[in-house]
């Protein structure tokens, strides 16, 4: 009874070769967990269950519920849309913007949201001004499908701007602070094998957690990454296996997956998360997270000249804005000096301090 209350919903049979496994269950939703009843794997496996359960209900149960042409029938039409294509992380950052507004304006027709209403809910999160930018993006997207489906004739939040902000998202981990944590967590320790795998992998808590032995073919790390709604059959990632990670991985001797557990098993994206988090904090590293070492990788490529081409083969990333984005922010310094070394014994340098004799000035004789 202590496990069922632990999982609601979750309950234990036996499979045909007589195995304990767990499956959830709820309002006709049935999902498989496993067998690893407990593991940082069934955590994640019974939380995407419930969170697929919910996005049904709300989808499915709840659609019959809600008034057709209200912002509540529109967020239902959204996911239904939107939702096979994405990840369930992603889902997760959709609902956490989508839903405080649909709780606040969901009974409210589509047909009479005006630009002065969009800019109303705009400044009432003028305190968060990137959640409400992020917050502007889903309702123009969902005003895009509004648009589409002839409930109204135009999208009003098109008329509305974004708050200006000079944050640029996760804080890339300098050199300084990639010492820092390897002094706290010697060669050995999982924070160790964490940090070195995501580092010279690039890879996302999500694809990270998933890399073992089994990834590893003629000295190299390959594996696909998460399917994304850009990238409906991942991207294919094949990287050279570096000196400092092989080295990391020697120490640390697994048997299915690098970031496993003590107890053998697959550690969670969100359990990743939070031992990173931790790991962090331990080293006194406040601003750092598992995420800024993608940008950290994307920068050591830029500082060394490489190109956006040659950044997107390691961290997968499918358009060449961003990586352009990497190479004009981090290699600046380096371009800047390429640059001054073009003009050094140029003709137009040699022309300002060797001035032709017409235009030189000589000072009258006086003696």
């Amino acid at each position: 009874m202590k496990k069922r209350e632990k999982y609601p919903g979750a309950s234990s049979y036996k499979d045909r070769h007589g195995k304990r496994r767990w499956r959830y269950r709820s309002r006709g939703f049935t999902a498989e967990l496993g067998s690893d009843y407990g593991s940082d794997e069934f955590e994640q496996r019974y939380q995407d269950a419930v969170n697929r359960q919910k996005s049904k209900s709300s989808e499915g149960a709840g659609a019959s519920r809600t008034k057709a042409g209200t912002l509540d029938d529109l967020v239902t039409h959204f996911y239904k849309l939107h939702f096979p294509t994405i990840s369930e992380s992603t889902r997760a950052d959709y609902r956490s913007v989508i839903e405080p507004l649909r709780l606040k304006h969901g009974k409210k027709r589509i047909a009479h949201m005006k630009i002065r209403h969009v800019m109303a809910i705009k400044a009432e999160m003028h305190e968060t001004p990137m959640q409400a930018n992020k917050m502007l993006k889903r309702l123009s997207q969902m005003m895009d499908l509004a648009v589409t489906m002839d409930w109204v004739a135009a999208n009003p939040v098109l008329g509305v701007s974004k708050y200006a902000t000079t944050s640029e998202g996760y804080h890339s981990w300098d050199e300084g602070e990639i010492a820092r944590f390897y002094e706290v967590h010697p060669l050995g320790s999982p924070a160790h094998i964490c940090m070195t795998l995501m580092l010279y992998t690039g890879a996302a808590k999500v694809d990270a957690v998933k890399l073992g032995p089994a990834n590893v073919k003629d000295g190299r790390i390959e594996y696909r990454r998460q399917k994304t709604s850009k990238n409906p059959s991942g991207v294919l990632i094949s990287l050279p296996i570096h000196p400092a990670l092989a080295a990391a991985l020697e120490a640390r001797p697994v048997t299915f997956t690098y970031l496993e557990t003590s107890h053998n098993k697959a550690r969670s994206r969100k359990g990743l998360g939070t031992s990173m988090r931790k790991w962090c904090d331990k080293a006194g590293l406040p601003l750092c997270s598992s995420h800024g070492l993608r940008k950290a990788i994307c920068r050591r490529i830029a500082e060394a000249g490489g190109t956006p081409y040659e950044i997107m083969a390691v961290s997968g990333h499918v358009t060449l804005a961003m990586a352009q984005k990497y190479c004009e922010t981090f290699g600046r310094r380096d371009m800047a000096d390429s640059a001054f070394s073009r003009l050094t014994g140029t003709k137009a340098e040699q022309n300002l301090t060797n001035h032709p004799e017409r235009f030189v000035k000589k000072s009258p004789n006086t003696l």
